[in-house]
């Protein structure tokens, strides 16, 4: 796998800058898999960058309901939450091949399962961080 981006460091206050240049890390991919530590800014980056992308809805994290769809001015953008997912039978119920497949965005957040199903085909973030530091690198 190709390293795409490696260590960028943001902060809260940088982090537009953050979603813009996962954004154009890849512009044929659409599907990001999020990988990082609880509290690390899976969710925060992700709101970030539906933001960035020109969504104007309402942003909330998908732990309870799985999966949260938002319009932008191209299309949907589909946030998974797959931390309660236990094996690949409860992802292919949720219709996860249909999200990944569909041409739209696809932001994942506890991605291990998903990553097993894809193979390839996607940029992998990770995230790290170290006080208020972010650290960013894309694969």
């Amino acid at each position: 796998m190709i390293e795409l981006l490696t260590n960028y460091k943001f902060t809260l206050d940088t982090i537009e800058q953050a979603a813009a240049k996962v954004i154009s890390l890849n512009q044929h991919l659409k599907v990001f898999l999020m990988d990082g530590q609880m509290g690390a800014g899976k969710t925060t980056l992700i709101k970030e960058i539906c933001k960035t992308l020109g969504s104007t809805d309402n942003f909330s994290s998908p732990t309870f309901s799985i999966i949260n769809e938002y319009n932008y001015p191209n299309g949907k953008i589909f946030h998974f939450d797959l931390y309660r997912i236990k094996n690949m039978a409860e992802l292919m119920d949720l219709g996860f091949d249909e999200y990944v497949y569909s041409g739209q965005y696809c932001f994942i957040e506890w991605p291990e399962l998903a990553e097993e199903f894809l193979k390839e085909g996607f940029v992998k973030i990770k995230l790290v961080t170290k006080g208020n530091i972010r650290y960013l690198s894309a694969t």
